[in-house]
């Protein structure tokens, strides 16, 4: 069983994004046909087959346990507030060695107003977004 990760769950420092790493093993990095969009604190994908490419990581899942964690982290599930933010779906990525099916959170609420992340890729989004402080006394 393998997950597809693009936003937060990358994040160093993210609670959650260690928890992935802790049950789950990186296989290889692979995109889709989507658009990525900033939500505020976190990216929502739409998959549109007719856009450009969303990047992210594709993880290999150790148990079920896990992914339940995630989908609470993701807002998805009967016990989350409805509709939910995301979806979790099953759908094919596209990577060096081929294409692979893995479970993915598109997300399930409306996108108007929010800004388009024209590049697909969260991590460097969020470096343009955020770039380091250079102070005097590091030139």
């Amino acid at each position: 069983m393998y997950l597809f990760v693009y936003g937060t769950l990358l994040q160093n420092g993210n609670q959650f994004a260690r928890y992935l790493n802790q049950h789950c093993d990186f296989i290889i990095t692979g995109k889709i046909a989507g658009i990525l969009y900033d939500i505020g604190e976190y990216p929502g994908l739409v998959i549109d087959h007719n856009a450009d490419y969303v990047f992210g990581s594709i993880y290999q899942i150790r148990n079920a346990e896990v992914l339940k964690e995630i989908d609470i982290y993701e807002g998805v599930g009967a016990d989350e507030e409805h509709p939910n933010l995301y979806l979790r779906i099953n759908h094919s990525f596209e990577t060096a060695e081929g294409p692979i099916d893995a479970w993915v959170y598109i997300y399930n609420l409306p996108v108007k107003g929010f800004p388009r992340i024209t590049s697909g890729d969260y991590k460097e989004y969020l470096r343009q977004k955020n770039p380091p402080i250079v102070k005097p006394e590091d030139l």
